[in-house]
């Protein structure tokens, strides 16, 4: 019985210490969409796929001290009605030339056709140079003008290898 509880707390031990050892970070990116044609669905009225791209700017969002600068964001979007999902990669290029990859899920409203705000998740794929092994994960929230470029304030949580 005692070995059993010396090994469910040292258990704990080394899962508060790897939780410990995750950085917050959060800032803010605004992505514009490439111009997309959505394909229409037999199934139903108002339903449609389409394949989006967007060009993307950072502000106050840095990992291991490197300011996020500009991304790509690629992504399969569902539309159905006023409603739309999607899932993609989002491609960040750091100040010093590195870069991370996420992928990401986001839920958002449209009204007329018009995005007007999405909200998701986002986890770590991969990263190169000073952010290889990179892993963490986050959420965003954000709304579009009336061209449709989205500003999302995003936050989450980092670590990288030692």
């Amino acid at each position: 019985m005692k070995t059993r509880f010396i090994g469910l707390a040292l258990s704990v031990c080394f899962v508060a210490a790897a939780l410990s050892a995750q950085t917050k970070t959060s800032g803010t990116v605004t992505c514009k969409s490439d111009p997309a044609t959505p394909v229409a669905l037999t199934d139903k009225p108002n339903h449609a796929f389409l394949v989006g791209r967007a060009q993307c700017t950072w502000a106050g969002f840095e990992v291991a001290g490197v300011a996020s600068k500009t991304g790509i964001s690629t992504d399969l979007d569902e539309i159905t009605g006023d409603v739309f999902t999607n899932r993609g990669y989002h491609v960040t290029t750091y100040a010093n030339g590195d870069t991370s990859t996420v992928k990401y899920q986001t839920t958002g409203k449209l009204k007329d056709g018009k995005p007007l705000s999405g909200k998701g998740t986002w986890s770590y794929i991969a990263g190169t140079g000073k952010l290889k092994g990179i892993r963490g994960k986050g959420t965003f929230d954000g709304t579009a003008d009336a061209n449709g470029v989205f500003t999302y304030k995003v936050a989450g949580e980092y670590s990288l290898p030692k």
